[in-house]
């Protein structure tokens, strides 16, 4: 038996109309003995038809999902839609606020804390209701992502095959509309606690994307989200018309792509200050030398080689210069093909 959500709203999300308040998290502390966290949220509603959840700041550390949510919440109007948009621009708040890829209140990963728990911290709380309250409301999930602070990202977007042929369908067609670059489909999810596994669960079609990242707000990524972004909600029936939030590019053909396995990643072995030997875009070869850490300790040690462990190209690389063991320096990508889904 689950557990009620914690979590709560004043907003009548049966109501027509367009609604501005706050999604609530309880959290007790010195200042506040009975406080909440509290969320931005916007919900908009006019009649039937599909109800659409659209975030930003999954991660607090990507901007680009923010800026496009709160587009769409500030310019719609009920009379622009059939069914039901509910936008939070800001989704893990602490961490958006602090500029942070995880929550300052409890160090939660919130893409990595589904379905959540009632009796947990502020991030799980949160995952918890999104899980049990939102999701299962939901239509479709659009989950604005970018590379954040030390990943850069070319402009893709993202889902897991969920193995339920009618949701997996609807993901690759809303890929073909939302029109990046690169769409990147991923054959199972071996790390069940993000978005895409509860939405999966809750009968939701999922689509999320990678915009730029490196810490700053990409203008090509940004329009290619927003744009693709407006193109969805008319696709998904409902935006009545598209040019209420004026879409700035036009859609692309999508490439698909996919990341198999670990072995198409490229982490480092050393600390130091790692000097890349590749860019965003470029073709690899499996044994190809990826990079160079520097030991900053020991100036006259020779540096620590990265190889490349697949054939494909390079569709994410790390930003800051630092590394320890273990951080990501690259994903390397390879071809898709859709046509047996």
């Amino acid at each position: 038996m689950s557990l009620a959500s914690h979590g709560w709203c004043d907003i009548d999300f049966n109501a027509d109309g367009k609604r501005v308040d706050h999604l609530f998290i309880p959290h007790s502390v010195d200042r506040s003995a009975y406080g909440n966290v509290g969320i931005p949220i916007v919900v908009v509603k006019n009649g039937d038809g599909p109800t659409i959840l659209l975030t930003g700041g999954n991660h607090g550390d990507e901007f680009e999902g923010q800026i496009v949510a709160a587009r769409v919440a500030r310019a719609i109007a009920p009379a622009d839609i059939h069914g039901q948009l509910i936008v939070i621009p800001c989704l893990n708040f602490p961490a958006a606020i602090n500029g942070a890829r995880v929550s300052p209140l409890d160090g939660g990963n919130l893409n990595r804390s589904f379905p959540g728990d009632p009796r947990g911290g502020v991030t799980q709380q949160l995952a918890h209701y999104l899980h049990t309250v939102l999701m299962p409301m939901a239509d479709v999930m659009i989950d604005v992502h970018s590379g954040g602070a030390s990943l850069e990202y070319l402009p893709t977007a993202f889902t897991n095959l969920s193995g339920k042929s009618q949701l997996d369908r609807a993901a690759v067609e809303a890929m073909r509309v939302f029109g990046a670059p690169l769409s990147m489909l991923f054959r199972d999810d071996s790390e069940a606690r993000r978005a895409v596994s509860s939405a999966h669960l809750n009968d939701c079609v999922y689509l999320a994307t990678e915009m730029g990242g490196a810490g700053a707000v990409g203008v090509d990524a940004l329009a290619i989200a927003h744009a693709g972004t407006v193109r969805l909600l008319q696709h998904f029936g409902l935006l009545r018309r598209i040019d209420a939030l004026q879409p700035i590019r036009d859609a692309e053909r999508t490439r698909f792509v996919q990341v198999p396995d670990r072995s198409y990643q490229v982490h480092a072995a050393a600390v130091g200050i790692f000097e890349p030997l590749f860019r965003l875009g470029h073709d690899v070869k499996v044994g190809q030398l990826a990079g160079l850490t520097y030991s900053q300790y020991e100036p006259t040690r020779e540096p620590s080689a990265s190889y490349f462990k697949a054939d494909g190209f390079v569709i994410c690389r790390r930003h800051p210069g630092l590394v320890q063991p273990g951080d990501c320096l690259a994903h390397v990508a390879v071809d898709f093909d859709v046509a047996g889904l």
